[in-house]
């Protein structure tokens, strides 16, 4: 699949999609949406961060029926960060249809999460103790539940959880659609999948994900003002061969690029308003080495295939998370090492946060960009 178009989804979702700045599918999504969209129970083999809550929540909120008053999609997850953020990502996807998705889970008054139950909820998004709390309380009805999904399989199951999921699909219909998605497939997994899953289909995208593993992932808090400054300090390092700077917005590449051009003459900048020409010179300059660092939107993000990308450096922060995924994953590739840097405004560091959320690795605080970046390692201001 090329585009979001080929799939029999809704105008409605497509639109959210676009919105969003999804172009095309990632390859978990083109692999795994069309067998969810025929009702087959779906083993999915993904990590966080390669776009699985698009893969199993597009199909989920094309199958709701908006006018059943009734939760219809029960998602369980391992933390109350990935509950948040699949929620709202559910609640993009969902927009112009009207589905609402709803997090639940503990570390927070249960209180406030069963006045909202009241509501129209067509998903639920939890952790599994606060689920069962929520079914024994006879607050979150589960008899209509069309759809089921265990994200981060193997994480809940770490976390010791296994119990308490069977407990939950025990209570759901045996009809229902399941779906699991897992960066790993041990035994355990398998004999889950084995006891709660009819037939599924088999995934494993692995080869195709980002390998965040390779990547130095790194974070510097800066005042706004003070951006520009830090990012000419980092394109001075000696390891800084050739580098990617994105920005959120086409107007914000411009004047970047403008900015950068007037201190150095190896920038360039790409996003969507360019000709196809502008577009494509850029990156042959890029590739051939013409130029070193590319300013780009997040046009260029997906399906820029450029090796020797020694540094990705955000210069905004991404406000979703995927995006920021997609991004770094221009480094980091065909087994080499690289380096992710964001510079961080304190508005935006809830927006880090919540990419923090979704991925088991860490993204560390440097405090002082030139030995940092040349040694990693060694000088990170915190762990």
């Amino acid at each position: 699949m090329k585009s979001f178009e080929e799939f029999p989804i809704s105008r409605e979702i497509i639109r959210s999609l676009h919105e969003i700045g999804f172009q095309e599918p990632f390859p978990i999504q083109a692999a795994t949406i069309p067998a969810l969209l025929e009702g087959r129970d779906v083993i999915g083999q993904a990590k966080t961060g390669t776009g699985k809550t698009a893969a199993f929540g597009i199909p989920m909120i094309q199958k709701i029926i908006k006018n059943e008053d009734s939760v219809q999609g029960l998602i369980l997850v391992p933390t109350r960060e990935l509950a948040q953020q699949v929620a709202s990502d559910l609640n993009r996807y969902g927009k112009y249809l009207s589905i609402r998705a709803l997090a639940v889970y503990g570390g927070q008054p249960i209180y406030g999460q069963i006045q909202a139950l009241q509501n129209t909820i067509h998903i639920v998004v939890g952790t599994p103790g606060r689920i069962i709390d929520h079914i024994n309380r006879g607050t979150l009805i589960i008899d209509n539940v069309k759809m089921v999904v265990l994200d981060e399989a193997d994480r809940m199951l770490d976390m010791g959880f296994r119990d308490d999921i069977d407990y939950i699909l025990r209570r759901t219909p045996s009809e229902r659609q399941t779906s699991m998605f897992s960066a790993t497939m041990p035994e355990e997994i398998q004999r889950l999948a084995s006891k709660h899953l009819y037939n599924p289909e088999k995934f494993m995208v692995s080869k195709d994900e980002i390998a965040v593993e390779e990547i130095e992932q790194l974070y510097r808090l800066v005042d706004p003002e003070r951006k520009f400054q830090a990012l000419c300090d980092i394109m001075a390092q000696k390891s800084v061969s050739r580098a990617l700077i994105f920005c959120s917005t086409k107007h914000g590449a411009d004047r970047l690029a403008w900015r950068l051009s007037h201190v150095r003459n190896d920038v360039a900048v790409i996003h969507g308003d360019l000709t196809q020409p502008q577009r494509d010179r850029a990156l042959q300059d890029f590739r051939r080495g013409r130029i070193r660092f590319l300013v780009a939107t997040d046009v260029a993000s997906r399906g820029l295939d450029i090796h020797d990308i020694s540094h990705v450096v955000n210069f905004d922060v991404p406000n979703d998370p995927l995006l920021y995924f997609h991004r770094i994953g221009r480094t980091g590739r065909a087994g080499a090492e690289g380096i992710a840097v964001t510079l961080v405004s304190r508005r935006e560091m809830g927006d880090l946060k919540r990419i923090q959320g979704m991925t088991n690795t860490r993204i560390h605080e440097i405090r002082g960009l030139t030995p940092a970046l040349d040694h990693p390692s060694h000088v990170y201001g915190s762990r």
